[in-house]
């Protein structure tokens, strides 16, 4: 740890920061929307990392290669719970193979479940996918005439979170899109590796834009290089 203070979370390195942490058969939460936000450093330390039989809980799992998806082509994911596996081929591949198992979850149902599980509630009702295969296995109950089921939370032993800038006791701030499931995903784990872009002073970061206090976040790195990739929609050029 970079300081002896108490409350510093600082790491030096990613390696460090996620020490004594991977093992086989962990449950991951990994932020990020499509490929934005991915906490691209964590997942490659846990390629690196060689461990195996992870159960992956993130909206979607890479794509092309990227993100998770290196994760998926080490062959180092047993389970994914996702919202999303369209247009991802590496899960595609290996989901149509009975080679790894995927629980999708519609994807505000699966924004809420996380919620719940950071929270401590057992669970709740909701109208989303009932009549559906949603259901299947499910216990279902009509509240007000109208037919819900019962959607377990998600928890992890970890999360990995990417914020813009952080500061050393794990107050984070996060950029746009990017904020997407990283701060839910946070109150839910165990353990919390935030990967933040640029570390600053301590008040630096205005209460008033703090997005996720330092109490949800164990250990922060600070990774000044990201390759940023992300999808692009490509159109043709206006006439």
């Amino acid at each position: 740890m970079g300081n002896s203070a108490a409350r510093d979370k600082v790491f030096a390195t990613v390696a460090d920061a996620l020490r004594g942490v991977l093992r086989d058969g962990l449950t991951i939460m990994s932020g990020g929307f499509g490929l934005s936000g991915n906490a691209e450093a964590c997942i490659r330390a846990i390629a690196d990392s060689g461990v195996r039989d992870l159960t992956i809980i993130s909206n979607n799992c890479g794509n092309q290669g990227q993100g998770l998806a290196v994760l998926l082509k080490k062959r180092q994911v047993r389970k994914v719970i996702c919202s999303f596996i369209g247009g991802n081929p590496d899960l595609a591949e290996q989901y149509l193979a009975k080679q790894i198992e995927v629980e999708l979850s519609p994807q505000g149902t699966f924004a809420e479940r996380i919620r719940a599980g950071g929270a401590g509630i057992g669970g709740f009702f909701t109208p989303t996918g009932a009549g559906t295969v949603v259901a299947d296995g499910k216990e279902t109950r009509t509240i007000d005439g109208r037919l819900m089921l019962l959607e377990k939370p998600l928890r992890a032993d970890l999360a990995i979170v990417r914020a813009a800038i952080g500061d050393r006791f794990g107050n984070l701030r996060f950029y746009r899109t990017s904020r997407n499931f990283n701060p839910l995903m946070a109150t839910a784990a165990g353990m919390t590796v935030a990967e933040v872009d640029r570390l600053v002073d301590l008040g630096a970061i205005d209460p008033d834009d703090v997005h996720l206090p330092g109490l949800f976040v164990k250990r922060i790195v600070e990774v000044r290089d990201h390759q940023n990739v992300i999808e692009f929609r490509t159109t043709r050029p206006r006439a």
